[in-house]
C-alpha cells in the first residue's frame, strides 16, 4: 500500500508540475498578447485557445494532489467537533461520494476523448490547438484522483477499526505525506 500511496504521489506532483508549466505558458502568452495589442498593435495568435487547453491540465492535474494533501474544502464545523472515528466514518462517506463522482466524470471523458481522437477535433482560431490532448488530461487526472481516493478509502477504513486520528495515521511514514512534512 505504501509503494502504490508513494506512486501516486510522484505521479500527481508531476502532473502538477506540468500543470504549473502549462499556467505559466498561457500568463506569458497573455502578456504578450495584451502587449503586443495595446502597445505595438500586432495581437499574439493562440493565447485564448493555449488558455482553454491548459486550463484542464491545471484543474485537472491539481486534483489528486490537493486529495493527497486532504486540502479539498469540507465544512468543519461538525467535523472538529466529532471524535477520531466519527470523523473516519465521513471521510468514508466523502470518499465514497468523490469516487462516484469522479468516475463519472472518466466515464464520461473517456468517451469524449475517443471521439475527439476520432474526429481530429481542434479549437477553431488562427492556430488550430487539438483538443484531444486536454480530453486525454482530463480522464487521466480522474483516474489519478480516483486512485487516491481508494487509497484513502483503505485507509479511512482502518481509522475507523483503531479509533485513530487522520494526524495520527498520517504519522506513520510515507503514508498521505509529502517530503516537507517527513
Amino acid at each position: 500500500m505504501q509503494q502504490v500511496s508513494k506512486l501516486i504521489e510522484r505521479l500527481a506532483l508531476a502532473v502538477l508540475m506540468v500543470g504549473g508549466a502549462g499556467m505559466l505558458m498561457s500568463m506569458f502568452l497573455g502578456v504578450a498578447d495584451i502587449v503586443g495589442t495595446q502597445v505595438l498593435l500586432i495581437p499574439v495568435p493562440g493565447p485564448r485557445e493555449l488558455t482553454e487547453s491548459t486550463m484542464v491540465l491545471i484543474v485537472f492535474g491539481a486534483l489528486a494532489y490537493a486529495q493527497i494533501r486532504r486540502a479539498h474544502i469540507r465544512v468543519e464545523i461538525v467535523y472538529l467537533q466529532a471524535p477520531p472515528r466519527m470523523r473516519a466514518a465521513m471521510d468514508v462517506i466523502t470518499d465514497f461520494a468523490a469516487i462516484v463522482f469522479f468516475s463519472l466524470i472518466l466515464w464520461q471523458g473517456v468517451l469524449e476523448a475517443q471521439y475527439s481522437l476520432q474526429i481530429g477535433e481542434a479549437t477553431v482560431g488562427l492556430i488550430r490547438f487539438p483538443l484531444w490532448p486536454a480530453r486525454i488530461t482530463l480522464a487521466a487526472g480522474c483516474a489519478l484522483v480516483i486512485l487516491r481516493l481508494l487509497v484513502d478509502l483503505l485507509l479511512d477504513l482502518d481509522r475507523i477499526r483503531t479509533g485513530a486520528s487522520l494526524d495520527e495515521h498520517a504519522a506513520d511514514p510515507g503514508v498521505g505525506q509529502t517530503d516537507e512534512d517527513k
